[in-house]
């Protein structure tokens, strides 16, 4: 559900050229009823019409993907079969407390379905039992993995964590917007929803940093995430020898070797995140960098690894660690 879009559009790619999945429909609002090439224009071949959004006609569908707007996943889902498997790459699901829901999106709180981060500890097995599960979003996911490793090891101090992180602006959907359009992009950096983002309380809630000040950039690029993160040490560690620990048996999470820093173009197409940290020599903060393609292994790429997660298949099954570059 949800095939119109940016992420829909990724979505189908990986579906599409997945050796154990069968795509059997893509539904869409607006675009229902059109070929799926004159939406997606690089699936051409991909012979599809976009169906109108009817929860009844996904009924007997092993597993469904609900790329949505935020807010709108929830009552869809509740109309699906309790036995179908469903992978929310939406809000709603994601956050525990009703009242950071209320505070950051607005509405009613859905409830909180399993978190889509497998690397996080203890997490794979939990997708793999569960038949509902909330994608992850993208800036949390680029900030989750840089961080959450560090405050379980106690490495860094829950409190005073600060972000600064870019993103390319298909990262703000598909739907013609004034400030998104190529004239008012190019060119320029702008923050938007200073001190007030929505991935803050999901971040918290999966690091268990008690506090967190996140500024994010829109950046002149279609894709793509560059997260700064920098955090008060606990105590003398190496931050990189945490995280090497942490993901040493994780396929799509790749410390970088020193000397060496993530960049967009390096991740472009892959469902990786590549990391690397130091320290501040003059503040001696922890500073950790990740960089993430924001439609892959921010949406689409890992929706799929946690729809094979959730069927049993390995988690790599269809997806690639590698980006496209240039």
């Amino acid at each position: 559900m949800g095939a119109s879009g940016y992420a829909g559009g990724e979505l189908l790619r990986l579906v599409a050229g997945h050796p154990e999945f069968e795509l059997v429909t893509a539904t869409a609002h607006r675009q229902a009823g059109h070929r799926l090439h004159t939406v997606h224009p690089q699936l051409i071949g991909l012979d599809l019409v976009l169906a109108e959004t009817d929860p009844a006609a996904l009924a007997d569908a092993d597993l469904v993907f609900l790329a949505l707007p935020h807010g709108e996943s929830a009552a869809l889902a509740a109309q699906l079969p309790p036995k179908t498997r469903v992978v929310d790459l939406g809000a709603d699901h994601r956050l525990a407390d009703p009242y950071a829901w209320a505070n950051y999106y607005g509405g009613t709180h859905a409830g909180q379905w399993t978190y889509g981060l497998s690397e996080l500890p203890g997490q794979r097995e939990r997708v793999a039992a569960a038949t509902r599960v909330a994608n992850p979003g993208c800036y949390a996911t680029a900030i989750i993995l840089a961080l959450a490793p560090l405050i379980a090891a106690g490495a860094a101090q829950p409190a005073d964590v600060v972000v600064v992180a870019a993103s390319g602006v298909s990262g703000a959907g598909r739907a013609a917007k004034a400030h998104l359009l190529a004239g008012e992009v190019m060119g320029d950096l702008s923050p938007y929803r200073v001190g007030a983002h929505q991935h803050v309380p999901e971040i918290k809630q999966a690091t268990g940093a008690t506090s967190l000040s996140f500024t994010p950039v829109l950046a002149p690029m279609p894709r793509g995430i560059l997260a700064t993160v920098t955090a008060v040490p606990a105590r003398g560690v190496d931050p990189q020898a945490v995280l090497a620990e942490a993901y040493a048996d994780a396929p799509f999470v790749h410390v970088l070797p020193e000397g060496r820093w993530p960049h967009t173009a390096a991740t472009l197409g892959s469902n990786s995140c590549h990391l690397q940290a130091t320290v501040d020599v003059d503040a001696g903060r922890l500073i950790v960098v990740s960089g993430l393609d924001n439609l892959g292994r921010g949406a689409a790429g890992q929706a799929v690894q946690n729809a094979n997660i959730m069927v049993g298949l390995p988690e790599t099954t269809g997806l690639s660690a590698w980006g496209v570059t240039p």
